[in-house]
């Protein structure tokens, strides 16, 4: 399903045809270490299910993968989990693409040390023709010529009633900022069940509190356009 024309939501990714681009965020590799840290002990399937996500989608050699900012966990630290899958998954994502970009995230402080290791910059905004993405967490200059945002950091989700039971559903919202089209990207791991954006807090500065106009695109076993948040 397009969420924009030319812009394709495929899983917990969007697809920008023009440009053959993968775009993901929030990765948060290292949360499952966060959580045993905290005394939550769970089997480690963080990883292979990240892969296993991305094998879904690499179904061909894209020309860029854009991972639009927390791409680790940990905010103070690199851990060990980090270190070592942060280098597998860059060296997995390299082999199925021509770039690999990376935005910082705000949890991305300390993920420099791990890309100088395989010679990359951690860049703070991305402009690709008329489309600019930068995490989402504070407020910066947008380029004249953009015509389109596309962030993360919100973690959007839907809490829906669906056999008697509420469950949590991630998804894409669409709206506007300052007269340009934006677009809110799913947190990519799904550990993080996300934010329910009908009542828990919005985040992103770059977000109506209200969501007044935004567009709500809940990721199940197909994409389902639930229309106007307002409405729901």
């Amino acid at each position: 399903m397009d969420i924009l024309q030319g812009i394709e939501i495929r899983g917990l990714a969007l697809y920008i045809k023009k440009y053959g681009a993968l775009v993901v965020s929030d990765l948060q590799i290292g949360y499952e270490g966060n959580l045993v840290s905290k005394g939550i002990f769970l089997p480690k399937f963080q990883f292979k299910d990240i892969i296993e996500q991305f094998e879904a989608l690499l179904d061909r050699k894209y020309s860029k993968i854009i991972i639009n900012g927390d791409f680790k966990h940990e905010l103070g630290r690199v851990s060990e989990q980090e270190w070592r899958e942060s280098l597998r998954l860059i060296d997995y994502l390299k082999k199925n693409c021509d770039e690999l970009i990376i935005i910082r995230g705000n949890h991305d402080s300390f993920l420099e040390p791990i890309l100088k290791k395989r010679d990359m910059v951690l860049v703070n905004n991305y402009l690709l023709g008329d489309i600019f993405f930068v995490h989402g967490d504070k407020l910066v200059d947008i380029p004249k010529k953009t015509k389109a945002i596309i962030i993360g950091h919100e973690h959007p989700a839907l809490s829906l009633k669906k056999d008697g039971r509420v469950e949590k559903y991630k998804c894409f919202l669409k709206g506007k900022y300052k007269g340009k089209e934006i677009i809110v990207l799913p947190s990519f791991n799904k550990l993080t069940t996300g934010s329910d954006v009908l009542s828990e807090k919005i985040m992103s500065p770059f977000i109506d509190e209200k969501l007044k106009g935004f567009e709500a695109f809940v990721v199940e076993d197909e994409i389902y356009h639930f229309g106007k948040v307002e409405d729901i």
